[in-house]
């Protein structure tokens, strides 16, 4: 490029630009111009005063009045005139953007002494902080402010306010926020937290709250599950869950804050007041099952389960609520001087209804067991083993339960519980106590052993007899038997011969008529012979029949007599000699008759009765068994 182009060039772009700067220059230094873009606002310093008082009263450091210094009014976007250079000085200032979830806390570095007392400003009309010529009119105190600036876009004078973001207040779910104001009046003598009071929208509200005389310090009022702007140099917030009262269990109140209620527990109780909800002492109605917005710092809420309570006094077994975590095996002495150790149970109940008067009594569940039931119950069992022996309390468990039951039933009843049952667990004996019961329980188990195998025997040896009476009484009947049997074959002979002679008889009368009809002349002769011959037949038929009939009946006699003169004669040698030793008699002489082995060859026994007893019940056995195989034998010969 050649420097002819490259002057053009300078002066084409030169000459404009100078000439706007110029322009701005000239206007700035001779017209005071000033323009404020649309995002900005001018801070004005002012460096001297032509005419008039230059110096700020004492003690501020920002000009209402026109004094030289830090100016309390501010240029909003526009254009401005008479602002010359020389005389002031614009500072292009951001505006104060609070965005959505933050809120502005806001610091005065003028404005008037803030009270005795007081460690915040009050709030003044200002246009939240945005007109500071108002606020220092209106007498806003330097220092940490009560209000806040909510989300959004301000003009706001750093030179006045210094502006800090912090996070809204976020309460979650189930939780409550507890306040604790920092800013009020002190506490009466004699409470513990500010009293309720309406008006100041949870605590966000300062001014309000302040004006109404309000309290510092912790706070009855508590703020529940969502966003807040509240002033944290204002007030702290403590988070804490909800009190929950499980089912099956309601909740005693104990306020420590209200006014002093009147005891409606009735003259006959003396263990303390109950109140009615709202005021201080334990509240007469308690709290059902739910989530509640409880305060802690100033109410406190005791558990009273209102389902039956198991309690364990066993080392190694406690319940879920834990109330009985330090009961433990109980420890007693019987009145023969034994230590032995026992598991008990008890079952109580608390109405609802009653659950005030036991919180008001004991202070908590923690306190009945240890100052009731443990005692209670320890020492029941500690004196009713001292009045027993350790045998005599281990065969009476259930009437000692069933003591123990009605004793502690109506000791809780004293104290506004119900028991509902005592249960008796394991029971350990010393074991040295416990080995003697054992060797004894052995002894007697084995006598009644003895016993039963004596009378095993005896029964056996009865059976034998019995079955030896048995094997007499068949031969007895067996005689009977062959006596009718005889009886019965005569009768039949006699029928035999009766009809061989009938026979005959027609036999000969056939023969008769078959002569008569052959020859007719010899017809008579022949029937003459014939009749002869019948007749003589039919005598020697009747005599052959009257002496087969005649035998048979004398052989049949000759048996039953002779049946009947033995079992004659064996019922009066029973009725002489005994059943017994009738039984012994025959069976020696059937040994003696049948020649019958009835030693074995090898006989291992005693001395004295027992081994007379030995021999006796060999030989029957032996008896017996040749007997019978003697016995089976003739009836299959027969």
């Amino acid at each position: 490029m050649e420097k002819a182009d490259l002057i053009r060039w300078s002066l084409i772009i030169g000459i404009p630009l100078f000439t706007l700067l110029f322009y701005k220059f000239i206007l700035r230094v001779f017209f005071g111009l000033v323009i404020v873009p649309e995002d900005r606002i001018g801070l004005v310093t002012k460096k001297f005063v032509l005419f008039g008082k230059q110096e700020l009263p004492e003690g501020r450091i920002i000009a209402t009045k026109g004094e030289a210094g830090y100016q309390a009014q501010t240029l909003p976007p526009g254009v401005y005139f008479w602002k010359w250079i020389w005389q002031y000085e614009i500072h292009f200032q951001p505006f104060t953007i609070i965005p959505t979830g933050k809120l502005g806390l806001v610091l005065a570095r003028d404005g008037s002494e803030l009270p005795t007392g007081f460690i915040l400003g009050r709030k003044v009309p200002c246009d939240s902080f945005q007109d500071a010529e108002a606020f220092l009119a209106n007498n806003g105190s330097k220092g940490r402010q009560t209000g806040i600036i909510p989300p959004g876009s301000y003009r706001i004078n750093t030179y006045l306010f210094e502006i800090e973001m912090v996070d809204m207040l976020n309460v979650p779910e189930n939780a409550v926020g507890i306040v604790t104001t920092l800013e009020g009046k002190p506490l009466d003598e004699g409470q513990i937290a500010g009293r309720l009071m309406d008006g100041h929208n949870k605590f966000q509200d300062a001014d309000t709250f302040l004006l109404s005389g309000g309290y510092k310090g912790l706070q009855e009022q508590v703020i529940l599950a969502g966003s807040y702007f509240l002033n944290p140099l204002f007030a702290k917030v403590e988070m804490v869950r909800m009190t929950e009262i499980p089912i099956g269990h309601v909740g005693v109140v104990i306020s420590y804050v209200g006014a002093d209620g009147i005891d409606t527990s009735g003259t006959e109780f003396k263990h303390g007041n109950i109140v009615s909800k709202g005021q201080k002492g334990v509240w007469a109605e308690p709290l059902g099952p739910g989530k509640y917005p409880i305060n802690p710092y100033i109410m406190k809420v005791e558990l009273v389960p209102t389902t039956n309570l198991v309690l364990n006094w066993a080392s190694a077994r406690s319940e879920s609520h834990q109330l009985d975590k330090n009961l433990s095996t109980i420890n007693v002495r019987s009145r023969d001087g034994f230590t032995f150790s026992l598991d008990v149970s008890q079952i109580i109940h608390i109405p609802t209804t009653e659950a005030p008067k036991v919180i008001a009594r004991f202070g908590n569940m923690s306190n009945l067991v240890t100052q009731v039931l443990e005692p209670t119950i320890g020492n029941y069992f500690r004196n009713s083993a001292q009045d027993a022996e350790v045998i005599d309390f281990l065969k009476s468990r259930k009437e000692r339960q069933e003591a123990a039951r009605s004793h502690i039933g109506k000791v809780l009843d004293q104290y506004n519980v119900n028991g509902v049952d005592t249960l008796i667990g394991d029971i350990v004996p010393p074991d040295s106590l416990m080995k003697t019961l054992t060797d004894r329980k052995l002894a007697e188990e084995q006598k009644v052993t003895y016993e039963t195998q004596m009378k095993a025997q005896e029964t056996r040896q009865t059976l034998e007899k019995e079955t030896a009476i048995a094997e007499m009484q068949k031969e007895i009947v067996k005689a009977d038997q062959g006596v009718l049997i005889a009886e019965r074959i005569a009768d039949a002979s006699v029928k035999k011969a009766t009809g061989d002679a009938n026979g005959v008889r027609i036999q000969a009368t056939a023969d008769a008529d078959r002569l008569k009809l052959l020859a007719g002349g010899e017809a008579e002769k022949v029937r003459q012979l014939a009749r002869a011959e019948a007749e003589r037949t039919e005598w020697l038929a009747k005599a052959d029949a009257e002496k087969i009939t005649l035998t048979g009946n004398a052989e049949a006699e000759k048996i039953l007599a002779i049946g009947k003169s033995n079992a004659e004669s064996y019922r009066l040698s029973v009725e002489a000699m005994g059943g017994n030793n009738f039984t012994q008699l025959k069976v020696m002489e059937s040994i003696a008759t049948q020649k019958i082995k009835i030693m074995p060859d090898v006989l291992i026994g005693g001395t004295g009765d027992a081994a007379n007893g030995s021999i006796s019940g060999l030989l029957g056995m032996q008896l017996l068994d040749q007997l019978g195989k003697k016995m089976k034998d003739e009836n299959k010969n027969s």
